[in-house]
């Protein structure tokens, strides 16, 4: 695959379509996370993220929503998106778990938000619930200051009611 960034250890290239099968290999691992509570429900069915994941590697050289791979070697062990909006990009993250704790996410955003300002001033935001800290850890680590707190849900209990917990919306500007 065409790698447009390297960093010191990882290859980060724009979302093939033959990625399916890692991306649905991420999301269950996320799928048993005590995190995976805090973010929309990602399906497992293959047709459905064969579907999804074709639809963004379409998207993705268009600019206006861009979906990463991040590759350590030949395996993806993460991805990104960026989606542009008035003031900058929003971004997401996701890795596998044995991924984790290592500075992979860190290196990679680091570079992706680099290329991406090419020298101008972007505004970059990303939300996170706020007891996921190792996400708040990852976005403060990356300069990202908190602009606002939100409630969200995406899950009901037993008898329907909407399950909340409190987001955190970060946000940074570089060039």
């Amino acid at each position: 695959m065409n790698t447009i960034l390297k960093t010191q250890r990882l290859n980060i290239r724009f979302m093939a379509e033959d990625d399916w099968k890692s991306l649905i290999r991420i999301w269950d691992d996320f799928s048993h996370s005590k995190y995976a509570k805090y973010d929309v429900p990602h399906t497992l069915n293959e047709t459905e993220v064969q579907r999804m994941v074709k639809r963004w590697a379409d998207a993705s050289p268009q600019k206006e929503h861009m979906f990463f791979a991040v590759c350590l070697e030949n395996e993806i062990i993460g991805y990104n998106e960026f989606h542009k909006d008035a003031d900058g990009y929003e971004c997401g993250y996701c890795f596998h778990s044995s991924s984790q704790g290592k500075g992979y996410a860190k290196e990679n955003l680091q570079a992706l938000m680099k290329l991406l300002s090419n020298g101008y001033k972007t505004r970059y935001s990303a939300g996170t619930a706020l007891n996921n800290l190792p996400s708040v850890r990852l976005l403060k680590s990356l300069g990202f200051e908190k602009v606002s707190e939100e409630q969200v849900s995406f899950y009901k209990d037993e008898s329907g009611e909407d399950i909340y917990f409190t987001g955190g919306i970060f946000a940074i500007e570089i060039e």
